[in-house]
């Protein structure tokens, strides 16, 4: 169990700790010098339970709140303390606010220096306390009576911190280490050390783990557990580690990185969060204020952008996104506190939601579904409606790094399908994902008709057509899967609904039994369409807009503007460049124009149609058959070197 002291400036916090623990907190000259406690102090004591509690002292002065709110994260149990002499203060307020925004589960009071003070004086702060905590979730915490100079009542505050131990819940140690530091420093012989809680998972002496969020990874030499040496560390302890790494010194750490789990490495500067603004604030907050983030051990700023309203009303709760100057990591339902501009006041705080916040259409009516789907709690609470609302689909890595759930702690419910799409795969609800498959259909149908002299589109058109809004390997997996069905045909690179085909009208098929004899004499120089207008006496677009129509059908491939080949003239051509290939390994430009006796640059116009289509490879000035073709398969490579021969 992890216990944080909470409490106003000189309300006897560090002396307190001292009688329970017997180690002095204030360990800094300028602290003793001073009498105040200026950055955080730990001490362990056996208490009776499994193994030592930790003791976070914080300072009580309202300039030095940072570094309180970079020991208070993390902690099992909150330790208030209040002078009876001096009663409820300005920082009791504060620091109680704080970790009720932190979401500590369990508390207790003391109520220190009570030698100095009449019973009736006690009797006061103790009612003050519990009018404090009675509006909050600390409401009825046991209040202790003590006095560390005499040490009255510390045997008894003590006896209750063991009860609290052994009744304390083990934090889960499911999912991938994360440790926020909130110390760095050099141990002569051992090298670097950090210290901090550790918010999940396990680490092992010799594990590798990446500083977040620089990236750079560390190796564990050495660790401590609760002040004892140990070889495994885990979730709820605080945890001491001797790293090593390529050019990892004190100076370049700094308190609010974490160590991770590599799998846990993505620094974010984009938090969707559920803000709670404290009763306690004069004025409402306005849309995209600065603010002061406490986040782990991390101090950084940012603006608060509202996603649902231009304000929020004190004690109110809404949706925000933060938007921060500085990367970090975060996972869902890490807490954070927020503080004004001039890091001056808390002025409330709340819970992640989404660590991949997007910075577009965050304000959508599918996005705010998203955010109170998180809102539920768990992965499996949020899961049904998350698959809802995502109509691009899940990714399993994201919701995994979302809520350090690694793959196979979790199960898909059924009636979820993994799609898989070139990027990984996607989740989807099976009643979802034939929902697209019909709508992609009925869209191409749709196309049909208010296009029917053309074939069908290609994939970038009906992406562009039919789903502008759904991502393209999302796309790609949903047409291949309607593909694979029968549902869609492809011939060539035009899709169309099964039994589709362009019809030609009467005086386009007179004119393509006009143009066909001219185009297969013509061999491997077909006239150009302005010489078969001439020929035919016929306009120039009237041709041009049937040999198009022919190459959508697949009779036709326009090598160039205004030249097309017959498919079996070109797939005779084709024969000839990978005859060539075999004999020699590679096309060579001269020899393939003395083998079809046609200029240099016809030769180069149709070598370069053949590295449009895939068939070869350009290689400097030569060509190389790329092996997996259509045209390069054996089957029709034997039938055209058959026809080539004839």
């Amino acid at each position: 169990m992890i216990v944080g002291t909470a409490g106003h400036i000189d309300h006897g916090k560090t002396a307190l700790l001292q009688a329970l623990t017997g180690a002095r907190g204030d360990r800094r000259r300028e602290e003793r010098e001073r009498g105040i406690t200026i950055d955080l102090g730990y001490a362990y004591a056996d208490l009776g339970a499994d193994q030592p509690c930790g003791f976070i002292d914080v300072p009580g002065h309202e300039r030095f709140v940072h570094n309180m709110l970079a020991g208070a994260s993390g902690i099992d149990l909150l330790l208030l303390v209040v002078a009876a002499d001096d009663g409820v203060m300005p920082q009791t307020r504060e620091h109680l606010s704080i970790a009720e925004l932190l979401g500590i589960p369990r508390a207790l009071v003391a109520i220190t220096k009570v030698d100095r003070v009449e019973p009736a004086r006690l009797h006061e702060v103790q009612q003050q306390v519990a009018a404090l905590l009675a509006a909050g979730r600390f409401a009825g915490a046991p209040q202790f009576a003590v006095s560390a100079v005499q040490e009255k009542g510390i045997d008894v505050l003590r006896s209750a911190l063991a009860a609290e131990a052994r009744q304390a819940l083990e934090r889960s140690q499911a999912g991938h280490f994360r440790l926020a530091i909130d110390r760095a420093f050099s141990v002569a012989g051992a090298g670097v050390v950090v210290t901090g809680t550790a918010f999940a998972g396990q680490v092992s002496v010799g594990d590798e783990l990446k500083l977040s969020p620089s990236g750079r990874t560390v190796r564990v030499r050495g660790l401590h557990a609760q002040n004892q040496k140990v070889d495994e560390a885990h979730a709820g302890q605080r945890v001491a580690l001797n790293i090593a790494g390529d050019r990892v010194t004190v100076q370049r750490i700094h308190r609010g990185e974490w160590l991770v789990a590599p799998a846990l490495h993505a620094p974010v500067t984009r938090l969707d969060i559920q803000l709670d603004l404290l009763t306690s604030e004069a004025r409402a907050l306005r849309h995209w204020s600065p603010v002061h983030i406490h986040l782990g051990a991390h101090d950084l700023t940012g603006r608060v952008a509202l996603l649902q309203e231009q304000t929020l009303e004190p004690g109110g709760r809404a949706l925000a996104q933060l938007v921060l100057n500085a990367p970090t990591h975060a996972v869902h339902g890490d807490r954070l506190v927020l503080r004004d501009q001039s890091a001056q006041r808390t002025i409330g705080g709340g819970q992640v939601l989404d660590p991949f916040a997007p910075a577009r259409h965050r304000r959508t009516p599918e996005r705010i579904a998203q955010l109170q789907a998180l809102a539920a709690g768990s992965l499996e609470d949020a899961f049904p409606g998350l698959l809802e609302q995502s109509h691009q689909g899940l990714e399993p890595w994201r919701l995994e790094r979302q809520f350090n759930r690694p793959a196979g702690s979790w199960a898909l419910p059924a009636g979820v399908l993994a799609v898989a799409t070139h990027q990984g795969p996607r989740l989807f609800n099976e009643p979802a994902w034939h929902a697209l498959q019909n709508e992609l259909e009925a869209r191409l149908g749709q196309f049909h008709e208010e296009q029917p002299d053309e074939l069908g589109p290609d994939r970038d058109r009906l992406r562009r057509y039919a789903m502008p809004g759904l991502e393209r390997p999302v796309f790609v997996a949903l047409l291949e899967s309607l593909l694979a069905a029968g549902r869609i045909e492809a011939s060539g690179p035009w899709l169309h609904q099964p039994g589709h085909r362009v019809r030609l009208t009467a005086d386009e098929e007179r004119l393509q039994s006009q143009i066909w004899p001219l185009l297969e004499e013509g061999g491997y120089d077909p006239p150009w369409v302005r010489d078969l207008a001439r020929t035919l006496e016929r306009e120039e677009s009237e041709v041009r807009l049937l040999l198009r129509k022919l190459a959508r059908l697949g009779q036709l491939q326009q090598v160039v503007k205004d030249l097309f080949y017959p498919e079996g003239t070109l797939r005779s051509l084709a024969a000839v460049a990978m005859e060539l290939a075999r004999r020699n390994g590679v096309i060579a430009t001269a020899d393939f124009r003395d083998r079809i006796g046609l200029g240099r640059k016809r030769s180069i116009q149709l070598l370069e149609h053949f590295d449009r289509i895939g068939l070869t490879r350009r290689v400097g000035d030569l060509r190389r058959i790329r092996p997996d073709n259509a045209l390069a398969t054996s089957e029709v490579s034997t039938t055209l070197t058959a026809r080539v021969a004839e």
